[in-house]
């Protein structure tokens, strides 16, 4: 373990150095241009006058000295776009031009042809290119910011004074290699979430403002911002999409499908926020090229363009030490790497306690038997990720990705025997390595194909030792897959296109149960071979106004010899200028699973093990969905309106987490989930505020257990956000509440609580946990430290009012009385960070 951290201390030591040594390359000859400006008011004797935040953003070569003052003005403009006027007594007046115009031609940069209808949009205006690919469009001031799109390309989005402001000149587009939905509605939520028209979500991290709450861009956290996706435990673990449980969930990082979500044991997401720059959510519709996640899907993306320049970070915050490089090694190649680590090993703060309190609460860290004391409790967690992108010429890439990710918690038993003190070390690991290979050949403009090879491996390891009987007990949970797809995307028009392809997946799922005293080893080992074919047509009327994607996949089991067909369905169209319909539908399946066999397997801390179906009592998984919408934005106002209806078969009691009369009951069976999700958002100016609701009935149905249906342990009937963010200039705030009706619970019947030595139970989830509220607030301040290098700190402070909201109960015997236990959420918990960007 000691070698361990000493090579991770090294290797960000090697890392900050890299970014202190390209920086100091980099910032040899530029200078700010305050800095130009102090050097010429003593050249010519003149006094600048200016707002601060009009000349903060720029950084230029300083002009020749041999020019006179109105020649060094012009060059200026020239190189700002702002504007220099002598006044009277020699007062220079910097300001930004009001009103002017922006023009250019938008063409293709692998023809040189123009682009025709492209949308160029500007703060507060929009306009599309002519037959020649020509534009203009009024803007307010230099850093407005510039967005530039067209269907099959990438899109531009920088601040104007990056572009050539001075004549009107030639903006080029590169194709983009993916087929990817058009945005229906930006700034969803808050600023880089947007809503596109294949009825998926979309968060950009590049152009992401603040959510309550939240420092860092934190994925998994970012997601639950969105009606009808939340954790009924506050972890990134425990995601509940629709009401389904976090196992059905499709988790899928540069299209490799992971298997653990998060650090602290689910407080944290175990990817890192600045590698992964764009996460596609799907709550229904899916593209046929996905299989299982019969709930969602959560697909996080790295950037896909060749970085031209030097880029890094590096951060500090309450939990962790963070840093991220992008450095391109030629024109058609850069690397991007990201590392990140824990700081218990050198401080523990008080972020660090309260996470650390909460996941092991009712757990054996944080309780044992009487006579058994606990010490030296310690928890690390490290991930490292690698993206390389090649372009091995104008028509084939190569990319290839890497992640690392690991928690452990170690801590030990004590306990006096025989007069002597003993004391022995309990564990527990928590490991994700995965790589993976695409390759995208562009064989013209109307046809691609791309290869898409990926490994991942999931280690859960845990040593439970019992000091008083002298026992030691290993269990493991390990999950190995690998997979190939072989994707071909064609064009056939300016309407239509089409999708088919060929996946196999190979999944091993191997259990392990290991005591040395009475000696006892149980190995599982089981292997499922899928193979897929899927294709799909794509409609996309001229006027952009409709869509229709239409998909059928089929699925083979080979050991099952098993049959399963997938239509996918996803329609949309746009009506009466401001308005919105849209229609969403799937047929999914999935063959892992998580389940539960005791409350206090792995130390009570991870109790969950993934295991494969065995099509007799572990069911093939599947799913049925539909939900249509309409929705309306205009003039700021935004109003989002889902109805949805899901059905879900081959579920088990085991993956349910059921901690009532059903506890140890295995059977398997389905639930149904039906509602609406609600989202109305008003932007202002420099405000953006919102509301969501979510109304959800979700049943479940156990033939073996009960004749009629009755409630899902994840039926939370009501959910309702409320959030607003502000951002003036350099400053971020965000303050937001969380209110949700109380998890379904068990009770005991009142005055008849055991029968024959067992608690007694009543209806099943017929009673509710108090409601759950929280209050968050989080604000960002971004700075500059040189020409070069930026900077922001940021605090957050999570459950502001310390509401002890109850999160779990169950009920257990004890000197054959009941006793409750309760699990409570995060309280008061605050977090600061400072980043540094060169």
């Amino acid at each position: 373990m000691v070698i361990r951290k000493k090579k991770i201390i090294i290797f960000f030591s090697l890392l900050f150095f890299v970014l202190f040594s390209c920086y100091a390359q980099k910032t040899k000859k530029q200078e700010s241009l305050s800095h130009v400006i102090d050097v010429l008011q003593e050249r010519f004797d003149v006094q600048f006058n200016y707002a601060e935040d009009t000349i903060d953003d720029f950084v230029i070569m300083p002009p020749l000295e041999r020019l006179s003052l109105n020649e060094v003005l012009a060059y200026l403009e020239t190189k700002t776009g702002l504007s220099f006027s002598i006044m009277n007594d020699r007062i220079v007046l910097v300001k930004p031009k009001k009103d002017s115009i922006f023009c250019g031609y938008i063409k293709d940069k692998s023809n040189l042809q123009p682009l025709v209808a492209a949308t160029i949009q500007s703060t507060n205006h929009s306009t599309i290119t002519d037959d020649n690919g020509f534009f203009q469009i009024e803007i307010e001031n230099i850093n407005t910011p510039i967005t530039i799109r067209f269907l099959g390309y990438k899109t531009i989005t920088k601040p104007l004074h990056e572009f050539s402001i001075l004549k009107c000149e030639d903006i080029y587009l590169s194709s983009n290699v993916q087929s990817l939905a058009e945005v229906v509605i930006s700034n969803y939520i808050t600023g880089g979430i947007n809503k596109l028209s294949d009825g998926s979500y979309e968060i950009d991290f590049s152009n992401f403002d603040i959510l309550p709450g939240l420092i860092d861009d934190d994925v998994l956290q970012s997601v639950q911002a969105f009606p009808g996706i939340q954790s009924i435990n506050e972890s990134v673990s425990n995601i509940n999409i629709r009401g389904g449980t976090h196992d059905q969930n499709l988790m899928l990082w540069d299209g490799i499908k992971m298997y653990q979500s998060g650090h602290f044991f689910g407080l944290i997401s175990m990817y890192n926020p600045h590698i992964t720059q764009t996460v596609f959510l799907r709550k229904n519709g899916s593209d046929v090229s996905y299989t299982d996640g019969v709930s969602g899907t959560i697909a996080m993306q790295t950037d896909k363009a060749i970085n031209k320049e030097f880029d890094g970070l590096a951060e500090v915050n309450l939990t962790n030490i963070n840093s991220f490089v992008d450095v391109p090694i030629n024109k058609s190649s850069s690397i991007q790497i990201a590392a990140r680590k824990s700081i218990s090993d050198f401080v523990e703060t008080p972020t660090y306690t309260a996470f650390f309190d909460r996941i092991s609460q009712n757990t054996e860290v944080s309780s044992n038997a009487s006579t058994i004391t606990n010490s030296n409790e310690t928890f690390d967690f490290y991930d490292t990720s690698f993206r390389w992108i090649y372009k091995i010429s104008d028509t084939d890439e190569v990319r290839l990705n890497f992640i690392n990710v690991h928690n452990q918690l170690q801590f030990n038993e004590n306990a006096t025997i025989n007069n002597q003190f003993v004391s022995r070390e309990s564990q527990l690991s928590q490991n994700s390595i995965a790589g993976a290979l695409h390759y995208i050949r562009e064989w013209n403009q109307d046809f691609n194909t791309e290869l898409e090879i990926y490994e991942t491996d999931y280690k859960l390891k845990a040593v439970n030792v019992n000091v008083l009987e002298s026992q030691r007990y290993l269990q493991e949970n390990i999950v190995s897959e690998t997979s190939i797809k072989l994707k071909s995307n064609y064009k056939l028009n300016n309407t239509f296109k089409f999708l088919t392809g060929y996946h196999f997946v190979e999944t091993e799922v191997t259990n392990l149960d290991d005591v040395d005293i009475p000696r006892f080893k149980n190995l599982v080992s089981e292997v499922l071979r899928t193979h897929g074919i899927f294709s799909q047509i794509d409609y996309k009327s001229l006027n952009r106004r409709t869509s229709l994607n239409v998909g059928l996949r089929y699925n083979y089991i080979n050991k099952f010899k098993k049959s399963i067909w997938e239509p996918r369905l996803n329609f949309s169209h746009q009506f009466l200028e401001h308005f919105s319909f849209e229609v969403l539908g799937e047929y999914k399946h999935q063959n892992t699973s998580q389940v539960i066999n005791f409350q206090n397997d792995f130390l009570g801390i991870e109790k969950r093990r993934w295991q494969l179906s065995n099509n007799q009592n572990i069911p093939v998984i599947t799913s049925k969905q539909i939900s249509t919408g309409i929705n309306y934005n205009n003039n700021g106002w935004l109003v989002d309106i889902d109805w949805f209806y899901k059905v879900v078969k081959g579920v088990t009691t085991q993956s349910q987490g059921f901690q009532n009369q059903y506890e140890f009951v295995k059977s398997k069976g389905k639930y149904d989930v039906k509602g609406v999700d609600v989202l109305i958002s008003k932007r202002l100016k420099k405000f953006n505020t919102w509301l969501s609701y979510s109304l959800m009935n979700n049943r479940y149905f156990f033939n073996e257990l009960e004749a009629d249906y009755f409630p899902s342990n994840f039926d939370v009937t009501q959910t309702f956000t409320m959030g607003t963010a502000y951002k003036l200039n350099k400053l971020k705030l965000s303050a937001g509440l969380n209110w949700h009706s109380g998890k379904p619970t068990t009770l005991p019947i009142l005055g008849n609580e055991i029968i024959n030595n067992e608690v007694n139970f009543g209806a099943t989830n017929a009673s509710n946990l108090e409601d759950y509220m929280r209050i968050d607030l989080s604000a960002i301040y971004d700075f500059k430290l040189g020409p070069h290098t930026k900077a922001n700190i940021g605090i957050s402070i999570w459950n502001l009012l310390d509401y002890e909201n109850q999160i779990n109960n169950f009920y257990r015997l004890n000197n054959e009385q009941v006793v409750e236990t309760t699990q409570n959420s995060l309280g008061f918990t605050p977090n600061a960070v400072f980043r540094v960007y060169f």
